[in-house]
């Protein structure tokens, strides 16, 4: 039997946040659908050259209200970056919490406006430790 990866969803409160923050962690959108009939819109967003592997962001025009609230058995989306410490500057020059610093060089925490859990991990070795990194505590969950 053969299988194929399509994408992950995930259910957006604010499309339009979402987009700008999955804009900064450098995915871009690859296409859009709004659907009239069904009231609601899916954006695919996806790092440079690998459209292959999106994520998904679904916005119900009507809110989520009524619908199950089983997001406990999703985990966290995970990215390898060019620069952990470049991306987490950015992230936090613009208003994102950095849950889980990369005090070691290799990995880092933040989440979406949605609360989408995202592990950041640097290519390659880990970098070496740095300030304000390397002496920041963990804020929150991640």
């Amino acid at each position: 039997m053969k299988l194929k990866y399509l994408h992950t969803m995930v259910r957006v409160a604010d499309l339009e946040k979402s987009v700008a923050f999955f804009e900064l962690l450098g995915l871009k959108e690859t296409r859009r659908r709004d659907s009239e009939g069904g009231r609601f819109t899916l954006v695919f967003m996806a790092a440079e050259g690998q459209e292959e592997c999106p994520v998904e962001l679904t916005y119900n025009w009507d809110g989520d209200e009524g619908l199950p609230s089983d997001s406990r058995h999703f985990g966290h989306l995970a990215y390898a970056v060019e620069d952990i410490y470049a991306l987490c500057q950015k992230l936090m020059d613009n208003g994102v919490t950095i849950n889980r610093p990369p005090r070691d060089g290799h990995m880092a925490f933040v989440r979406s406006p949605d609360n989408v859990s995202i592990e950041l991990l640097q290519m390659g070795d880990a970098l070496p430790a740095q300030e304000p990194w390397a002496s920041m505590e963990n804020s929150g969950h991640w």
